[in-house]
């Protein structure tokens, strides 16, 4: 599983000791600032976890890159997702029922972390983000990828391609921000309809496939 893991990839070279400290304890209060619905600067979390700012940006050298390391702590052990099935709705199934329920408990940092994301796209259309880093939100395709592997041998790659994108939609913090705060859903039936919409997505790509190849019989 290729999951890009930009922020967390410097961790293991200095995973113990006072800088590993120090950087668990910014992204501590970051994950806290973000839980409360703040989209925090990298100067505001060092305020609050008494940290120089010179350090807090030797540790995080954006807020972009601050976000990336607070979303990756939330996702945690989405990352390590694995499934031993080979059928590719069961996978998709299971992704979803581990995936979902860590994106509810850490629903206000994921919406915090879209915030940005909107934010910056918003100041980029007017010429006002300038030289700062674009915070990049990749991991769902790469996890969607995985799950959907069983089908590469069964669907065209624009079909595979196409039936990923169409997941991604109904995979993350945008099924919650439709199904709860627009269709008024609590967080566990918001999941089963979007586990719901992704295997009927799944079953209806198969069955497209399986129609084409009849019609050309």
């Amino acid at each position: 599983m290729k999951v890009s893991r930009q922020s967390t990839q410097s961790e293991t070279a200095t995973d113990r000791g006072p800088r590993a400290r120090t950087r668990r304890l910014m992204i501590k209060t970051a994950t806290r600032l973000m839980q409360s619905g703040v989209t925090p600067s990298v100067s505001e979390v060092a305020e609050a976890a008494e940290v120089s700012r010179a350090t807090a940006y030797r540790y995080f050298p954006s807020e972009a890159a601050l976000v990336h390391a607070v979303v990756d702590e939330a996702l945690g052990p989405i990352f390590t997702w694995q499934s031993g099935s080979a059928d590719a709705e069961e996978r998709i199934g299971d992704l979803f029922d581990k995936s979902l329920p860590r994106i509810a408990e850490f629903e206000a940092t994921f919406k915090a972390s879209l915030r940005l994301s909107l934010d910056q796209w918003a100041r980029a259309q007017v010429g006002a983000l300038g030289q700062e880093p674009r915070f990049v939100r990749g991991h769902r395709l790469e996890l969607i990828d995985l799950a959907l592997s069983p089908l590469r041998g069964t669907l065209q790659a624009e079909q595979f391609d196409r039936l990923t994108h169409a997941i991604s939609m109904i995979f993350g913090i945008e099924a919650y921000a439709v199904l709860k705060d627009i269709c008024g859903l609590e967080a566990v039936q918001s999941a089963q309809i979007a586990k719901w919409a992704a295997c009927a997505l799944v079953r209806s790509a198969i069955a497209e496939t399986q129609t084409k190849g009849k019609t050309n019989d």
